[in-house]
Protein backbone atom coordinates (compact mmCIF):
# COMPACT_ATOMS: atom_id res chain seq x y z
CA UNK A 1 0.00 0.00 0.00
CA UNK A 2 1.37 3.37 -0.79
CA UNK A 3 1.26 6.76 0.90
CA UNK A 4 0.70 9.18 -1.71
CA UNK A 5 -1.75 11.43 -3.15
CA UNK A 6 -3.42 8.63 -4.88
CA UNK A 7 -2.95 5.77 -2.66
CA UNK A 8 -2.84 2.07 -4.48
CA UNK A 9 -2.88 -1.69 -2.88
CA UNK A 10 -2.75 -4.16 -4.81
CA UNK A 11 -5.13 -6.74 -6.46
CA UNK A 12 -3.33 -10.25 -7.44
CA UNK A 13 0.20 -8.60 -9.00
CA UNK A 14 -1.67 -5.35 -9.94
CA UNK A 15 -1.62 -2.00 -8.10
CA UNK A 16 -5.29 -0.60 -8.02
CA UNK A 17 -6.27 2.98 -6.60
CA UNK A 18 -7.07 1.62 -2.62
CA UNK A 19 -10.81 2.57 -3.05
CA UNK A 20 -11.54 0.18 -6.17
CA UNK A 21 -10.34 -3.35 -4.55
CA UNK A 22 -13.46 -3.82 -2.96
CA UNK A 23 -15.46 -3.80 -5.66
CA UNK A 24 -12.75 -5.63 -8.07
CA UNK A 25 -13.25 -8.26 -5.51
CA UNK A 26 -16.70 -8.27 -4.91
CA UNK A 27 -17.06 -8.51 -8.93
CA UNK A 28 -14.54 -11.93 -8.40
CA UNK A 29 -16.68 -13.29 -6.38
CA UNK A 30 -20.22 -12.62 -7.86
CA UNK A 31 -18.52 -14.78 -11.05
CA UNK A 32 -17.38 -17.51 -9.07
CA UNK A 33 -20.36 -18.06 -6.85
CA UNK A 34 -22.40 -20.44 -8.87
CA UNK A 35 -19.42 -22.51 -9.12
CA UNK A 36 -17.62 -21.87 -5.75
CA UNK A 37 -18.00 -25.04 -4.09
CA UNK A 38 -17.67 -27.29 -6.92
CA UNK A 39 -14.26 -25.51 -7.90
CA UNK A 40 -12.98 -26.00 -4.23
CA UNK A 41 -13.19 -29.56 -4.65
CA UNK A 42 -11.06 -29.27 -7.73
CA UNK A 43 -8.62 -26.60 -6.63
CA UNK A 44 -8.09 -28.59 -3.51
CA UNK A 45 -8.68 -32.13 -4.53
CA UNK A 46 -11.06 -32.08 -2.12
CA UNK A 47 -8.59 -30.72 0.47
CA UNK A 48 -10.54 -27.99 1.52
CA UNK A 49 -13.31 -30.16 3.65
CA UNK A 50 -10.12 -31.78 5.94
CA UNK A 51 -9.35 -27.95 6.57
CA UNK A 52 -12.35 -26.87 7.36
CA UNK A 53 -13.04 -29.69 9.75
CA UNK A 54 -9.91 -29.07 11.80
CA UNK A 55 -10.55 -25.54 11.85
CA UNK A 56 -14.74 -26.64 13.39
CA UNK A 57 -12.63 -28.77 15.88
CA UNK A 58 -10.20 -25.90 16.98
CA UNK A 59 -13.11 -23.80 17.37
CA UNK A 60 -14.95 -26.16 20.23
CA UNK A 61 -18.22 -23.92 20.34
CA UNK A 62 -20.60 -24.65 22.35
CA UNK A 63 -24.62 -24.63 23.03
CA UNK A 64 -25.46 -21.40 23.27
CA UNK A 65 -22.55 -19.72 21.88
CA UNK A 66 -22.65 -16.77 19.28
CA UNK A 67 -20.76 -17.66 16.41
CA UNK A 68 -19.78 -15.06 13.26
CA UNK A 69 -18.46 -16.86 10.58
CA UNK A 70 -16.82 -13.47 8.56
CA UNK A 71 -16.53 -14.28 4.89
CA UNK A 72 -18.57 -17.17 5.06
CA UNK A 73 -19.11 -17.69 1.30
CA UNK A 74 -21.41 -20.17 0.95
CA UNK A 75 -21.30 -21.34 4.45
CA UNK A 76 -19.20 -24.57 5.25
CA UNK A 77 -18.24 -23.58 8.91
CA UNK A 78 -21.54 -21.59 9.62
CA UNK A 79 -23.74 -24.73 8.92
CA UNK A 80 -21.69 -27.09 11.63
CA UNK A 81 -21.56 -24.43 13.91
CA UNK A 82 -25.39 -23.45 13.74
CA UNK A 83 -26.02 -27.23 15.09
CA UNK A 84 -23.57 -26.99 17.61
CA UNK A 85 -24.38 -24.11 19.23
CA UNK A 86 -28.37 -25.45 19.37
CA UNK A 87 -31.51 -23.37 19.55
CA UNK A 88 -29.92 -21.11 22.95
CA UNK A 89 -26.78 -20.21 20.68
CA UNK A 90 -26.85 -18.49 17.19
CA UNK A 91 -24.71 -18.25 14.16
CA UNK A 92 -23.84 -14.96 12.20
CA UNK A 93 -22.99 -15.35 8.53
CA UNK A 94 -21.38 -12.28 7.38
CA UNK A 95 -19.87 -11.38 3.83
CA UNK A 96 -18.96 -8.45 1.67
CA UNK A 97 -20.61 -10.37 -1.33
CA UNK A 98 -24.52 -10.79 -1.53
CA UNK A 99 -24.42 -13.16 -4.26
CA UNK A 100 -22.08 -15.58 -1.77
CA UNK A 101 -23.87 -14.49 1.30
CA UNK A 102 -27.23 -15.74 -0.74
CA UNK A 103 -25.48 -18.96 -1.96
CA UNK A 104 -24.56 -19.65 1.95
CA UNK A 105 -28.59 -18.92 3.01
CA UNK A 106 -29.87 -21.20 0.54
CA UNK A 107 -27.35 -24.18 1.04
CA UNK A 108 -28.67 -23.93 5.02
CA UNK A 109 -31.86 -23.28 4.35
CA UNK A 110 -31.67 -26.55 2.11
CA UNK A 111 -31.08 -28.85 5.36
CA UNK A 112 -33.43 -27.53 7.44
CA UNK A 113 -31.32 -24.73 9.62
CA UNK A 114 -33.20 -21.46 9.58
CA UNK A 115 -33.73 -20.81 13.07
CA UNK A 116 -30.26 -19.65 14.48
CA UNK A 117 -28.64 -18.06 12.42
CA UNK A 118 -28.56 -14.46 10.83
CA UNK A 119 -26.63 -13.03 7.49
CA UNK A 120 -25.49 -9.84 7.54
CA UNK A 121 -23.97 -8.54 4.43
CA UNK A 122 -20.72 -6.20 5.96
CA UNK A 123 -17.25 -5.39 4.95
CA UNK A 124 -14.56 -7.24 7.46
CA UNK A 125 -13.18 -3.38 8.05
CA UNK A 126 -16.07 -2.55 9.46
CA UNK A 127 -18.08 -4.64 10.82
CA UNK A 128 -21.60 -3.91 12.11
CA UNK A 129 -21.35 -5.40 15.85
CA UNK A 130 -21.49 -4.45 19.22
CA UNK A 131 -17.82 -4.64 21.25
CA UNK A 132 -17.78 -7.80 23.00
CA UNK A 133 -20.71 -9.22 21.27
CA UNK A 134 -18.96 -12.60 19.77
CA UNK A 135 -17.83 -15.94 21.74
CA UNK A 136 -16.27 -16.93 18.79
CA UNK A 137 -15.20 -15.57 15.22
CA UNK A 138 -13.76 -17.70 12.29
CA UNK A 139 -12.48 -16.47 8.66
CA UNK A 140 -12.28 -18.78 6.24
CA UNK A 141 -10.09 -17.98 2.90
CA UNK A 142 -11.51 -14.59 3.22
CA UNK A 143 -8.90 -12.60 4.69
CA UNK A 144 -6.32 -12.12 1.98
CA UNK A 145 -9.44 -10.62 -0.17
CA UNK A 146 -9.72 -7.88 2.73
CA UNK A 147 -8.23 -4.14 1.32
CA UNK A 148 -6.72 -3.45 5.02
CA UNK A 149 -6.32 -6.40 6.69
CA UNK A 150 -4.78 -4.62 9.95
CA UNK A 151 -7.96 -2.91 9.92
CA UNK A 152 -10.06 -5.97 9.51
CA UNK A 153 -8.07 -7.87 12.26
CA UNK A 154 -8.70 -4.68 14.84
CA UNK A 155 -12.29 -4.74 13.60
CA UNK A 156 -12.44 -8.57 14.54
CA UNK A 157 -10.54 -7.75 17.75
CA UNK A 158 -13.29 -5.10 19.42
CA UNK A 159 -16.43 -7.46 18.64
CA UNK A 160 -14.98 -10.56 20.18
CA UNK A 161 -16.11 -10.97 24.20
CA UNK A 162 -12.79 -11.35 26.22
CA UNK A 163 -12.05 -15.14 26.76
CA UNK A 164 -13.35 -15.46 23.09
CA UNK A 165 -11.72 -16.94 19.99
CA UNK A 166 -10.25 -16.40 17.21
CA UNK A 167 -9.70 -18.47 13.86
CA UNK A 168 -8.18 -17.65 10.70
CA UNK A 169 -7.64 -20.08 8.23
CA UNK A 170 -6.09 -18.93 4.93
CA UNK A 171 -3.91 -20.07 2.20
CA UNK A 172 -0.24 -19.52 3.13
CA UNK A 173 3.62 -20.36 2.09
CA UNK A 174 4.79 -23.81 2.10
CA UNK A 175 7.47 -24.77 4.41
CA UNK A 176 9.37 -27.08 2.49
CA UNK A 177 10.92 -25.68 -1.06
CA UNK A 178 10.55 -28.46 -3.47
CA UNK A 179 6.48 -28.30 -2.33
CA UNK A 180 6.21 -24.66 -2.47
CA UNK A 181 7.80 -24.97 -6.30
CA UNK A 182 5.29 -27.65 -6.92
CA UNK A 183 2.36 -25.66 -5.58
CA UNK A 184 3.20 -22.82 -7.85
CA UNK A 185 3.57 -24.52 -10.87
CA UNK A 186 -0.30 -26.26 -10.14
CA UNK A 187 -1.37 -23.09 -9.09
CA UNK A 188 -0.18 -20.64 -12.26
CA UNK A 189 -0.64 -23.56 -14.76
CA UNK A 190 -3.60 -25.74 -13.33
CA UNK A 191 -5.96 -23.58 -11.22
CA UNK A 192 -6.44 -20.56 -14.06
CA UNK A 193 -7.35 -23.15 -16.80
CA UNK A 194 -9.52 -25.25 -14.22
CA UNK A 195 -11.80 -21.74 -13.83
CA UNK A 196 -11.63 -21.61 -17.33
CA UNK A 197 -12.82 -25.16 -18.05
CA UNK A 198 -15.44 -25.29 -15.24
CA UNK A 199 -16.17 -21.40 -14.25
CA UNK A 200 -15.90 -20.43 -17.67
CA UNK A 201 -13.53 -17.71 -15.95
CA UNK A 202 -9.82 -18.08 -16.47
CA UNK A 203 -9.17 -14.05 -14.87
CA UNK A 204 -10.94 -14.68 -11.26
CA UNK A 205 -8.89 -17.59 -10.92
CA UNK A 206 -5.95 -15.96 -12.07
CA UNK A 207 -6.67 -13.16 -9.45
CA UNK A 208 -7.21 -15.94 -7.09
CA UNK A 209 -3.73 -17.25 -7.02
CA UNK A 210 -1.98 -13.95 -6.97
CA UNK A 211 -3.68 -13.33 -4.21
CA UNK A 212 -2.22 -16.19 -2.21
CA UNK A 213 0.83 -15.21 -2.76
CA UNK A 214 0.21 -11.31 -1.72
CA UNK A 215 -0.77 -13.12 1.30
CA UNK A 216 1.21 -12.12 3.99
CA UNK A 217 3.39 -15.53 5.61
CA UNK A 218 2.35 -17.13 8.89
CA UNK A 219 5.11 -15.41 11.13
CA UNK A 220 3.86 -11.75 9.77
CA UNK A 221 0.30 -12.64 10.08
CA UNK A 222 0.88 -13.86 13.26
CA UNK A 223 2.79 -10.21 14.30
CA UNK A 224 -0.70 -8.73 12.70
CA UNK A 225 -3.17 -10.31 14.90
CA UNK A 226 -0.74 -9.99 18.26
CA UNK A 227 -0.88 -5.89 16.40
CA UNK A 228 -4.36 -5.83 16.58
CA UNK A 229 -4.19 -7.21 20.25
CA UNK A 230 -4.58 -10.78 19.99
CA UNK A 231 -3.03 -13.17 22.37
CA UNK A 232 -1.73 -16.57 22.80
CA UNK A 233 -1.50 -16.24 18.96
CA UNK A 234 -0.49 -19.90 17.39
CA UNK A 235 -0.85 -21.53 13.95
CA UNK A 236 -1.06 -25.18 12.80
CA UNK A 237 0.41 -25.56 9.05
CA UNK A 238 -1.74 -27.82 7.15
CA UNK A 239 -0.63 -29.36 3.79
CA UNK A 240 2.55 -28.77 4.36
CA UNK A 241 2.19 -25.27 4.94
CA UNK A 242 0.03 -24.48 1.75
CA UNK A 243 -2.52 -23.59 4.47
CA UNK A 244 -1.97 -22.04 7.21
CA UNK A 245 -5.22 -21.88 10.64
CA UNK A 246 -3.79 -18.84 13.14
CA UNK A 247 -5.66 -19.46 16.73
CA UNK A 248 -5.77 -16.78 18.76
CA UNK A 249 -7.84 -15.56 22.15
CA UNK A 250 -8.93 -11.82 23.33
CA UNK A 251 -8.17 -11.33 27.48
Amino acid sequence: MTTNENPKTHFGYRQVPLEEKSHLVAQVFQSVAPKYDLMNDLMSLGLHRLWKRFTIEQANVKPGNVVLDVASGTGDLAMAFARQVGKQGKVILSDINAAMLNRGRERLEDVGIVSNVDYVQANAECLPFADNEMDCITMAFGLRNVTDKQAALSSLYRILKPGGKLLVLEFSHPENAVLNQLYEWYSFHLIPKLGELVANDRDSYQYLVESIRMHPDQETLKTMMQTAGFEDVEYFNLSGGVVALHKAYKY
